[in-house]
């Protein structure tokens, strides 16, 4: 099956990354054709997905939201609906809307080397109707786990508990736990936002965690921020908020990475300042691995302390005996009765959206190759994949490699090159693509690329020095190749 036309894009998802994709295209090539090929109906990704009560943003919004569309309102963490709603309204005012196939999983892509191009194979997700498409160039903003299905441990027992079960990426719509005894099974950042939401109508809401997370308290609303938005004009009040965040951010990672014991302190000293001197937080709130090791879990005006507080909320810090009829059975022997389990237990990580890869038909590994700035693949070519930041808001390196992208296809138009391909140095030894223990990524180390032990082929997850990598440095380094198709074939063709 062949098709005539040639997309000089195609980006695979519109949720945030997507859209800002998209953008980011159209704004510097409105002539070139584009297609964003996305499995829902719908825009948001991410923000359209999960419904879980109290759904939030955990990075500010000034941040989290684009820097070319600032987000308007003065909350710093902003609700899942009215993120989607920024998310559609940015689409619809770029013009990005028409231009997204919904209801089509992208389930394979191969590169052919003949005339560099890829060839996109789609599945209608309602008929499994198969249809192909080709494109010059991908950017892959699928999302970086299984929509599908959220992880789950096997718990022993779990048939015999009487109750409802629920995970927060499947949430049961109506789902009612007014007066409930619920067990929220998890310590990030879903279980951090779900406890004070349900706490205010359930019986009584417990969090139920194997090792404790660093948890920190934030203004729900920026007053700084507020009054640069009332004194000065609306972009250069955004301008200066925005790289303050960025500045706060960057400085409150870089102080807890150099000087973790002092920070572990810091932390201990807020939660018994909120929760009192007696609470036990050495047990519940202080963590083995130094801070940053995995992502702090932000919460709005001390939300989840003050049910903690009043008496509508507690945690505990124990391992799963097994599943009862009528709730949770500890290894210390204590029982947690529910009404209601929910299983915060995190993410399945895929890359690409779960599509193979291929080129000229030979199947191909990402966990093969080096990733070559944390962005494209060594040894694939016109292929960018975005991956957002783990100490920071995902957004912002998100649109440094949309801007990326851009540079490289501006750089490919110039000289008439039709392909860019990294290519990682003989030898270099292998490293794990990100230095983040996060549960739900070291599941899946052995699947994902590999970092070098150089630039370019190291992931800093460091907004300033991205910025110098991304949209400063010379395209052509040595490292990221490039190369036109045979004249005497283009003239034939």
């Amino acid at each position: 099956m062949s098709t005539d036309k040639i997309y000089d894009m195609v980006i695979i998802g519109a949720g945030l990354s997507g859209i800002g994709a998209a953008c980011r295209f159209r704004t510097k090539f409105p002539e070139d054709s584009l297609a964003l090929i996305e499995t829902r109906d719908a825009i948001g990704g991410t923000w359209d997905l999960f419904r879980y009560p109290g759904i939030r943003s955990d990075s500010d919004m000034l941040t989290l939201g684009y820097d070319f569309r600032p987000w308007v309102g003065d909350k710093t963490l902003a609700d899942g609906p009215s993120i989607k709603r920024y998310v559609e309204t940015v689409a619809e005012e770029y013009g990005i809307t028409p231009y997204i196939q919904f209801g089509s999983k992208v389930t394979s892509l191969d590169f052919s080397s003949d005339d560099d191009v890829w060839t996109v194979n789609i599945s209608d997700v309602k008929t499994g109707d198969m249809r192909r498409i080709q494109t010059r160039f991908i950017t892959s903003a699928a999302g970086y786990y299984k929509y599908e299905e959220g992880y789950t441990p096997e718990f022993k027992g779990r048939d015999d508990f009487k109750g409802e079960i629920v995970h927060p990426q499947h949430w049961t719509e109506g789902l009612d736990y007014s007066d409930k005894k619920i067990v929220v099974i998890g310590s990030g950042a879903t279980a951090v936002t779900l406890v004070p939401e349900l706490a205010k109508t359930a019986g009584h809401v417990t969090m139920l965690q194997r090792s404790p997370s660093y948890v920190a308290s934030i203004p729900s609303k920026d007053t700084i921020g507020n009054f640069f938005r009332r004194i000065l004009p609306a972009k250069t009040a955004f301008k200066i908020n925005r790289a303050k965040n960025i500045w706060i951010s960057k400085y409150m990672y870089e102080k807890a990475r150099k000087n973790p014991e002092k920070t572990k302190e810091w932390f201990r000293k807020k939660i018994l300042k909120s929760l009192g001197k007696d609470y036990p937080v050495d047990k519940h709130f202080s963590p083995k691995y130094d801070p940053w090791d995995q992502r702090v879990c932000m919460i709005p005006d001390e939300d989840m302390f003050i049910a903690i507080r009043e008496g509508r909320a507690s945690v505990e810090t124990d391992h799963i005996e097994k599943f009862t009829s009528d709730g949770i059975l500890l290894k210390s022997g204590e029982t947690l009765k529910a009404d209601i389990i929910v299983t915060a237990t995190g993410l399945n990580v895929v890359f690409n959206g779960q599509s193979d890869l291929s080129i000229d038909g030979e199947p191909i590994s990402v966990s093969d190759s080096f990733g070559y700035k944390g962005i494209m693949y060594s040894g694939v070519p016109n292929l960018v994949s975005v991956f957002g930041y783990t100490n920071a808001s995902w957004t912002l390196r998100a649109d440094l490699i949309s801007q990326f992208a851009v540079r490289v296809i501006t750089h490919m138009k110039e000289k008439g090159f039709t392909r860019a391909v990294p290519l990682a140095p003989e030898g270099m030894p292998r490293r794990p693509y990100l230095d983040f223990q996060a549960g739900y990524l070291q599941r899946v180390f052995d699947e994902l690329p590999s970092q070098g032990d150089r630039h370019p082929w190291q992931n800093l997850q460091n907004y300033k020095m991205d910025q110098k990598l991304m949209l400063e440095d010379p395209i052509e380094d040595g490292a990221l190749t490039f190369s036109k198709l045979n004249p005497v074939k283009m003239a034939a063709e």
